[in-house]
């Protein structure tokens, strides 16, 4: 066997007959090109729709309904789980609000307070306040009490006591402002200490680490009747809903979106592959009937290289390199098409929507490339399989 010669011969050959050959290369890119448009519609549209939800935290969030009763060992055990990204007890919602003002003005706030720590996936990149005298603000009340990052606010806890209107004040410190669309009420994002304080004093008990007087704790472990909990991703909001199910806890989720993007990505793949398969028999037919007019059209000559002392492995590497040359130059092409295609569509769907409509990965394009060679081979071997049955007797009258 000479590879190298029969590669030689092979490439010269496919020179020669260029304009064939271009026809062949034009019919594998009329099917090559729309599927890696197809392809890159379906995987672009869908990565698209999966990075938008991952990226926003309100779709990994589960929400306990109907006043649970859940303890810290419960909480702590839902924080070791690895499909959740972010855990913290919440106090009883009426419980959980301040009245915000700043020194010198009497407009004076009613925020709700949401408890945060580290890993918060509403706070993005900002750091999460540590000390029980420091808050995040939402963009709404920062806008209405008119300050910003590093003043200072007093807030009012109020409560009724025998009939009485009480409240307890203390200054907090606005370490940041959460963008609008983190959160979009009036709120602070506190330390849960800073929650459970305004709900002891509430309750008529004691909070020395501000000083305000009241009831000595019983000591009982505190019981929390909601959470703020988020999935790692999308993919785990289903058997964190089955875990709170389990555990008697009714759960308000995102499941019903995410499972549409899903049945939308496995209804494309399932489109694109039967267009897929129907496209490849069609590009077997190609390279099946443009070996088999070579090995027709060629004959003679092939028949002469037999007499020359080539083997039947030689011949039948001659007919599949030319297969692969047509494979290889269809594939580039293909590419470069589409990557026009891929610009325009992008452009247009980024005005339109701001989301990438087509997308391919590099890993994308060496998938097609081992595709169309595997099927080039396969079919020229298939169809120019004639060859190995020219006798070299045949050259002889050629000669």
């Amino acid at each position: 066997m000479r590879p190298h010669l029969v590669t030689s011969l092979a490439w010269q050959n496919y020179r020669a007959e260029m304009r064939l050959s271009a026809c062949t290369v034009l019919a594998l890119v009329a099917v090559i090109a729309p599927l890696l448009v197809l392809f890159g519609l379906k995987f672009g549209l869908v990565s698209s729709l999966i990075e938008r939800l991952e990226r926003d935290p309100a779709v990994r969030e589960l929400i306990p309904l109907g006043g649970a009763r859940l303890d810290a060992a419960f909480v702590d055990a839902l924080g070791q789980r690895p499909d959740v990204a972010f855990v913290i007890p919440r106090t009883r919602q009426i419980a959980a609000t301040a009245d915000l003002s700043v020194q010198g003005q009497s407009l004076a706030l009613n925020v709700e307070m949401i408890p945060t720590a580290a890993g918060d996936p509403l706070l993005g990149d900002l750091a999460a306040p540590e000390q029980l005298d420091t808050v995040l603000l939402s963009h709404t009340a920062a806008e209405k009490l008119g300050i910003k990052p590093g003043a200072w606010l007093d807030a009012a806890f109020t409560r009724q006591r025998a009939g009485q209107s009480q409240a307890r004040h203390t200054r907090l410190k606005v370490t940041a402002i959460l963008p609008l669309a983190a959160f979009a009420r009036d709120g602070i994002f506190a330390p849960l200490a800073l929650l459970e304080a305004a709900e002891d004093y509430r309750d008529g008990r004691a909070v020395p680490a501000l000083g305000w007087a009241g009831e000595t704790p019983t000591g009982a472990a505190r019981v929390y009747p909601a959470l703020r909990v988020y999935a790692r991703n999308m993919h785990d909001v289903e058997p964190l809903r089955r875990y709170f199910i389990e555990h008697n806890v009714r759960v308000s989720t995102q499941a019903a979106v995410i499972a549409q993007v899903l049945s939308l990505s496995r209804n494309l793949s399932i489109v694109f592959w039967i267009i897929a398969a129907l496209a490849s028999l069609g590009a077997c037919a190609v390279i099946f009937a443009a070996a088999l007019s070579a090995v027709e059209r060629k004959h003679c000559e092939l028949s002469v290289l037999r007499l020359l002392g080539f083997s039947s492995t030689d011949l039948l590497l001659f007919v599949v390199l030319q297969a692969l040359f047509s494979g290889v130059l269809a594939a580039l092409l293909s590419a470069v098409l589409y990557g026009v295609v891929e610009r325009g569509l992008n452009q247009l769907f980024v005005q339109a929507s701001g989301a990438h409509a087509s997308q391919l990965l590099l890993q994308h394009y060496g998938v097609m490339l081992l595709a169309v060679l595997c099927a080039s081979a396969f079919a020229a071997a298939w169809g120019g399989g004639r060859v190995t049955r020219i006798e070299a007797s045949q050259g002889i009258r050629h000669v």
